[in-house]
């Protein structure tokens, strides 16, 4: 059966990677979708965003509370509360919370792929700041994640 029935609570436990200010929950696991799609809820603290980087999955966001400011190859937009970005697969992306409180987006990520295990192992590798070089390798190969540079900066 590709799809299952799912229920995502609002009290569901959270995933936190401090180093990069997230707090994360995984609303549609990849295993209810046949890995079709997964969806997950970011809120990021202000100032805070991901590495700037790149992987085979396309991305949707939808901006619930908040400010951002995208790059996407190179190009640099805000996006606002209502917006909704679309990140192809394999385009060089980073975000960076611009709000004087923390900012909400879920998005969609597709194909999908085991969400909870990426994110605890994110978390895992930088529960001391920024990782140990070979480590990150290690986890960018397993992932099949790029990382080409650090958070955005204004």
């Amino acid at each position: 059966m590709p799809y299952q029935f799912w229920h995502s609570k609002l009290t569901d436990p959270p995933i936190h990677v401090p180093a990069i200010g997230l707090q994360l929950f995984v609303r549609i696991p990849h295993n209810t979708t046949d890995e079709n799609i997964s969806v997950i809820e970011t809120i990021n603290e202000p100032g805070f965003g991901p590495p700037l980087h790149r992987h085979p999955q396309t991305e949707i966001f939808r901006v619930l509370d908040g400010q951002y400011l995208y790059e996407c190859d190179g190009k640099r937009f805000v996006a606002e509360t209502g917006d909704v970005v679309t990140i192809p697969g394999g385009a060089a992306h980073a975000f960076r919370n611009l709000s004087d409180g923390p900012a909400r987006q879920p998005v969609m990520i597709l194909p999908s792929f085991d969400t909870v295990a990426f994110f605890n192992g994110l978390g895992d590798i930088m529960a001391d700041g920024v990782p140990d070089r070979d480590v990150l390798n290690a986890f960018s190969e397993k992932w099949q994640i790029e990382f080409l540079g650090p958070p955005l900066q204004l």
